[in-house]
């Protein structure tokens, strides 16, 4: 089983046996040197943050739901139960967009830096 960024499944988080859809957000890597999985929690409260990224209607999902960057986690490969779907590019970006955001990862060059390359 190797998944893939954007594709959504249904995980065995620990959180009293209850399972719930992740959003993959990991890069694809065929041979990774640990069997584990980077992920955003899908949830149907949106809060309206900029940690969160409302998706399509999918038909997969049973109502409306949100990407909940806030929530990135990472799993075992074993506890992904199945796969429930994928999520269109324009959600995938969508979600980069808000991961560089939470996590403050945009690049910053001064003029200096820029003169030194």
């Amino acid at each position: 089983m190797k998944p893939k960024l954007g594709e959504v499944w249904l995980v065995d988080l620990g959180l009293a046996a209850k399972t719930r859809p992740v959003v993959v957000v990991s890069r694809y890597d065929s041979t990774p040197p640990r069997a584990l999985v980077i992920y955003v929690p899908v949830t149907t409260q949106n809060r309206g943050s900029a940690y969160e990224v409302e998706l399509p209607k999918l038909s997969f999902l049973r109502q409306g739901s949100i990407a909940n960057v806030q929530g990135l986690g990472s799993v075992p490969v074993v506890r992904l139960e199945r796969k429930l779907g994928e999520l269109p590019d324009e959600a995938v970006l969508k979600i980069k967009q808000a991961l560089i955001f939470a996590l403050d990862l945009e690049v910053k060059q001064q003029q200096d830096d820029i003169s030194t390359l």
